[in-house]
């Protein structure tokens, strides 16, 4: 209700929509609507229905007040060119809430652009453990591109270096320093306690540890770099995912990639390298030329360090259910390890594209 009702400014006026499946944490914290009294709108199916234009006919035809859905839709709308701020009214629309995955600053662009102009944008991050927000909007203060609005209220969150020293500007660690309100007290089938401490207490002693590679702004906002047991490490320095995303999904061409640190050299791993999995438009064909260009962005956007060792063509990008791309799992599937957690995937079957890819062998 905190987040509801002071991070959205929700009413009893309001009508409320977020575009989740039942079993994602977003499911339960658009029913708690229901205790502000606003109205809460549900839509079953594909959000690529007419040309994915489906969602926003339906904030239309319901006079939406708040939008929720995932950067994956944005950055998918402004892949097909979709211009709602021409095609649709949206004139009750007053926010526009994103998550599941970093919000890119030119998704931030891509909202005011060509969604609308005269709304928050909050892009919220959290857990499902935690069935609630470390950072997410304040309806009272600027939307800064690309960034975080602030801290969730009653949450002590803070960004910690290696040494677990709070740093402003740099990247680190997100950590919350003292208990919260939604906070877990245990596991099930964990008597002593030890792997509910492994999970969230073992890398600063007493302090909550997320998993997620964060930098605090000059604003008080913050970014979201990817997950932290995800961040690639080429020769020593520490890479978020979402730095080399923002670049390769830039490109026309690309419609979807993921990236991973592949052990090398293989059998007897002393650095890592970084292999890039693209999905293509379709009839686009990854040669040489191409290659070269997403290697150019890259350097020239980012810096030398990002530039993947190996890029690979597949049909497909492995997900769970509520639409998250699973890096670990390839990670995992091209060092030849078990993947945990098969039935949380929406699409299991795409892993086998990264078994045995004989660009990856040399």
């Amino acid at each position: 209700m905190k987040e509801l009702i002071l991070h959205t400014d929700l009413k009893r006026e309001d009508s409320i929509f977020y575009y989740t499946t039942c079993g994602w944490m977003m499911w339960n914290w658009l029913a708690t609507a229901l205790a502000s009294r606003a109205t809460i709108l549900l839509y079953d199916g594909s959000p690529l229905i007419a040309g994915g234009r489906i969602l926003f006919d339906y904030a239309d035809a319901a006079r939406v007040t708040v939008f929720g859905t995932s950067a994956k839709f944005i950055d998918g709308a402004a892949k097909a060119g979709l211009k709602p701020n021409h095609s649709h009214r949206l004139t009750s629309m007053k926010a526009l809430l994103s998550t599941g995955s970093p919000l890119a600053p030119e998704g931030f662009d891509y909202v005011y652009r060509e969604i609308k102009k005269d709304l928050q944008l909050a892009s919220i991050a959290g857990g499902t453990d935690l069935i609630s927000c470390f950072v997410l909007g304040n309806p009272t203060a600027p939307v800064w591109r690309g960034e975080i609005q602030c801290r969730g209220l009653g949450m002590k969150v803070e960004v910690y270096n290696e040494k677990g020293r709070p740093v402003r500007g740099e990247k680190g660690e997100l950590v919350c320093t003292a208990p919260f309100p939604s906070m877990p007290v245990g596991f099930w089938n964990d008597p002593d306690g030890a792997k509910y401490r492994a999970a969230y207490f073992e890398k600063f002693p007493g302090v909550w540890c997320h998993g997620d590679y964060i930098e605090q702004t000059a604003h008080d906002g913050f970014m979201i770099h990817g997950r932290s047991d995800a961040v690639l490490n080429p020769g020593g320095v520490r890479i978020g995912t979402a730095e080399i995303y923002r670049q390769v999904e830039s490109l026309d061409e690309v419609l979807e990639s993921l990236v991973i640190g592949q052990d090398w050299p293989l059998g007897n791993p002393t650095d890592v390298r970084i292999v890039l999995f693209v999905r293509l438009r379709d009839g686009t064909v990854l040669n040489d030329a191409l290659r070269e260009k997403i290697k150019r962005h890259i350097r020239e956007n980012a810096s030398p360090r990002h530039v993947p060792a190996r890029i690979v063509k597949v049909p497909d990008i492995p997900r769970t259910k509520s639409g998250k791309i699973v890096e670990l799992a390839v990670r995992n599937v091209v060092h030849g390890h078990p993947v945990k957690n098969l039935e949380a995937l929406a699409n299991p079957d795409a892993l086998a594209h990264f078994r045995n890819i004989p660009e990856l062998s040399t």
